[in-house]
């Protein structure tokens, strides 16, 4: 097994290889359920759209169950593991969650941005991690990546004054504000064209997602938040 095998499977499903690394017992890497540690984490994902046009024609898009892309996540990785010898693993499904965050960290160059979200020298604030393949075996690996991160060379950080009720500033994202926005009339252009500081930022522009992709990330967020709120 190497990379490419598992680059070319995923990319069959609408999935992008978003590093890997050979974790050790600090980076809280579950045992497998045969009992041996994971020699190599692979971080599995989307860039862009590439993976809204595969999930768009998936039945969890439409079945009205809740969590479509975590279901369809879910039931993409899982198969992958079993095709590929290794175990599936989400950053959902919790609480308590897996530190995808810090594996992401450990598997690519990105690092939190102004805005929370992580973003890549590359792919700017476009993408994001849906699971993990744990392996048994040490696969070759190619040389860590350490770009640095693309906001300390950013002049001025649009990113930071094109929200319109200002949810993003030196005490961290207001939460409370950017919900009250989109849910009024209001923030009607947030939710149809999607988080205007997000579409700020001047980094992997090309990798912007679509209407649909957008609008569905929106109401999804939505949706959580005034979950989180009841």
């Amino acid at each position: 097994m190497d990379l490419a095998c598992i680059e070319t499977a995923a990319a069959a499903q609408g999935l992008s290889l978003r590093g890997a690394f050979h974790p050790d017992s600090r980076d809280g890497v579950p045992t497998m359920p045969d009992g041996r540690p994971a020699a190599t984490l692979v971080l599995l994902g989307n860039v862009g759209s590439g993976l809204w046009a595969r999930f768009a024609a998936q039945s969890e898009l439409t079945d009205g169950a809740p969590d479509p892309l975590d279901r369809w996540s879910e039931r993409v990785i899982a198969a992958l593991g079993t095709a590929l010898g290794a175990w599936p693993l989400f950053p959902f499904g919790g609480p308590p969650y897996l530190p995808f965050i810090a594996w992401a960290k450990r598997a690519e160059p990105v690092a939190e941005s102004p805005l929370g979200m992580l973003i890549h020298p590359e792919h700017g604030l476009w993408h994001a991690y849906r699971g993990a393949l744990a392996f048994a075996e040490r696969l070759e690996l190619p040389p860590p990546d350490r770009r640095p991160r693309p906001c300390d060379s950013c002049a001025g950080r649009p990113c930071l004054a094109a929200c319109p009720v200002e949810a993003f500033g030196a005490g961290g994202y207001d939460v409370a504000a950017c919900v009250g926005h989109i849910s009024a009339p209001a923030g009607a252009e947030c939710m149809d064209r999607g988080c205007r500081a997000r579409d700020a930022c001047p980094v992997g522009r090309d990798r912007a997602y679509g209407p649909d992709q957008m609008r569905f990330h929106m109401a999804a967020f939505l949706k959580a938040r005034r979950a989180d709120a009841a």
